[in-house]
This record gives C-alpha cells, structure tokens and sequence, in this order.
C-alpha cells in the first residue's frame, strides 16, 4: 500500500485554476480502483492519497498523469509500506488488498 503526499509547488491561485481537472483525474482513479482514500492537506499545502497495494511503476506512471504533476504544480511523495494491523472496522478491507 502506499501513502502520496502531494504538495503544491506554486501559488495556490493556480492550483485553483487547476483543481477541476485534477478532480476529474481523482475521480478516475477510483473508478480504476487505483484509490482507497484521498483528501486535503491542513493549510492547503497540498493532499494526501491512500492508494492500494500495485507494482511501483503502475503508481508512477498513474501518479505522473495527474494534471497538477502534468503542469508542474505540483509534487508526489510516495510513501511504500505493508499494512499488518488495523482496527477492526477496516479489517475486511485490509484483508482484501493483501491477499
């Protein structure tokens, strides 16, 4: 699994100008199953993704899509680990992806 800190790399009056297709682009990588989770960063300093376990150049190449990477507004940190404990509300999906 891994988690992607993306961070803003210009003004945020350009990252607004951006978002609409970013957010279609997100919404499609849900469609993929690509995506668990995803959300905004405190102080708009950028977002966070949870992407589900794939082998790491499937997430680059997915990641190097998104239209904030594309227009270089923005960067992707991946973030690589293996999951082995969660709270029981997120067991069944814990298991789902590791097996």
């Amino acid at each position: 699994m891994y988690v992607v800190l993306l961070t803003y790399t210009a003004p945020l009056q350009e990252i607004d100008y951006a978002l609409p297709d970013h957010v279609e682009w997100l919404a499609k990588q849900y469609e993929h199953e690509y995506l668990l989770a995803s959300g905004r960063r405190e102080a708009h300093l950028g977002e966070v993704l949870l992407a589900r376990p794939m082998p790491r150049g499937k997430l680059d190449a997915v990641l190097a899509s998104d239209p904030l990477a594309l227009a270089n507004l923005a960067h992707h940190e991946v973030i690589d680990f293996v999951v082995t404990r969660t709270a029981a509300q997120l067991r069944e999906l814990n298991e789902s992806i590791t097996h």
